[in-house]
């Protein structure tokens, strides 16, 4: 019995200790409460939206991938762990102790030995100490809820996709999921278009019964509210994009002709953990040469840069908010003639791209500004026809909003103030193309985070120089990395 309280006390001791010692720039629960609020205030009357978090997702045999909340899950309560239900009402509801609530969390319960395998839970008081919720429970209370989505006239959700496992866990996110699943009466249609899975209301079911599925206006509500920027938000933003310039600066400062794609991408994401930053925000590009044709290429296995252009796509994730910042620099620190002439021809696009991004425009607008200019330039180098001639040199839109996903959610609307968009004009030519081969295996891509306001953009991500002659400068320059060398394996 005595061993027993002994590893009890340590369990419980390691979950408290593990919450030591870690930053203290979170957004905050007034932050939340406030989208929360901003949220309820879209929604139709007589209507509840149900929120459930990302799944656990498996990445081979008993190893799970890192967990990453989903977005507007962690934009309405700052909760990051899995298997949670949030809902929200658009009004006051009555409780049976003459209190009334208008929503409620359901959390990961508290479990010292779970906690000692994956990490301390917040619970049910952590969420109410921490995240400022009055109204939490287990969840495993929600199988039991007693929420009738028939008395309401609108019933929100995202549409749900099978990508969760069912786990021994009996209040995991597949049973939270099925539980609402058997409450609102639906079935599934698959969406051929993008693997969702869409609803259509059990007609089985007695009338009184047919809740009123809504699957598509969650989307339009949180696209308005995040894609216009907090002051709060911003100074996570802004971090996360001057730490990835940051590991640009760096990256041209130390890189050389025998470096790996590998070894150039461990730069740039050391620099990224250096400054605190937690994940990437999405898969990072390190493209040499012809490999930087391929626009989402991410082996980045290529063993020697050699004399190539080396296409650099990455974007540090700072408390979940993510940059994307791109730069293209010659291995060898100078661009010969032909890479030269690409690049100053995606500069000047995207110098086009950047004056458009002011209010009252929209992406096509940033778009045609530098698609103009590549179709032009590309005619009078000689590689297309006409400035006419349809081509796949540049074949991807050149602006989308960043934030709490890469390409965050947006209305697809004008520019307003506080948008922070990219602009990421390329040119991509592939060994075969139609033109003369002094240009095969040249890719340019040259993308900052640029921010919208009344007196026009500002570039987030100008610390990492963008012309080719400070490019070529700032590769001169020592590094932080000229000495570091480790032993070599046989």
């Amino acid at each position: 019995m005595k061993n027993i309280f002994i590893i009890s006390f340590l369990i419980c001791s390691l979950s408290i200790v593990a919450q030591e010692g870690t930053p203290e720039d979170y957004l905050s629960s007034e932050f939340h409460k406030g989208r929360r609020e901003a949220l309820r205030a879209k929604m139709p009357s007589n209507s509840v939206a149900v929120f459930f978090a990302n799944p656990v997702r498996n990445r081979a045999n008993d190893v799970d991938y890192i967990y990453h909340q989903d977005p507007d899950f962690y934009y309405l309560t700052g909760y990051k762990e899995p298997n949670a239900v949030l809902v929200i009402f658009s009004e006051a509801q009555p409780a049976e102790n003459g209190k009334n609530y208008d929503e409620v969390l359901y959390v990961q319960e508290k479990d010292p030995r779970a906690e000692m395998w994956t990490g301390y839970r917040l619970g049910v008081d952590g969420a109410k100490n921490d995240l400022g919720f009055n109204t939490v429970f287990n969840g495993k209370e929600f199988l039991n809820n007693e929420i009738n989505f028939s008395e309401f006239d609108s019933v929100l959700h995202k549409p749900f996709f099978n990508d969760y496992r069912d786990s021994r866990d009996p209040a995991d996110l597949a049973s939270l999921i099925q539980t609402f699943k058997n409450q609102v009466n639906i079935k599934e249609i698959q969406n051929a278009s993008d693997g969702s899975l869409g609803v259509e209301v059990n007609q089985e079911v007695s009338p009184k019964q047919t809740v009123n599925i809504d699957t598509k206006s969650l989307r339009t509500y949180m696209g308005e509210l995040r894609q216009i920027k907090t002051p709060e938000e911003m100074k996570l933003l802004k971090k996360a994009v001057r730490i990835s310039a940051m590991g640009q600066v760096e990256v041209m400062k130390a890189m050389h002709p025998g470096m790996s794609e590998a070894e150039v991408q461990g730069l740039h994401e050391y620099v990224y953990k250096k400054y605190g930053s937690e994940y990437e925000g999405y898969p990072s590009i390190v493209g040499a040469g012809n490999n930087g044709c391929v626009l989402h290429y991410i082996e980045n296995n290529k063993t020697k840069l050699d004399q190539d252009l080396v296409l650099m796509d990455l974007g540090a994730e700072y408390h979940g908010y993510t940059a994307d910042v791109t730069r293209t620099i010659p291995a060898n620190g100078k661009y010969n003639p032909e890479q030269r002439a690409i690049y100053d021809l995606v500069y000047k696009a995207q110098e086009a791209g950047i004056a458009a991004a002011i209010v009252g425009n929209n992406s096509s607008d940033t778009h045609k500004a530098g698609q103009e200019i590549i179709n032009q330039e590309l005619y009078e180098l000689g590689i297309i026809a006409s400035p006419d001639t349809q081509h796949m040199y540049f074949p991807h839109g050149t602006s989308h909003h960043i934030g709490l996903d890469v390409h965050d959610l947006n209305t697809r609307g004008s520019y307003e103030p506080n948008m922070v968009i990219t602009v990421e004009p390329g040119i991509y030519i592939p060994e075969g193309s139609n033109c003369d081969e002094k240009w095969w295996g040249i890719a340019v891509r040259i993308e900052d985070d640029i921010l919208i306001t009344e007196n026009g953009p500002v570039n987030l991500s100008a610390e990492a120089p963008r012309k080719a002659e400070e490019i070529e400068a700032m590769m001169k320059k020592p590094s932080v990395f000229d000495e570091f060398e480790l032993p070599k394996l046989n």
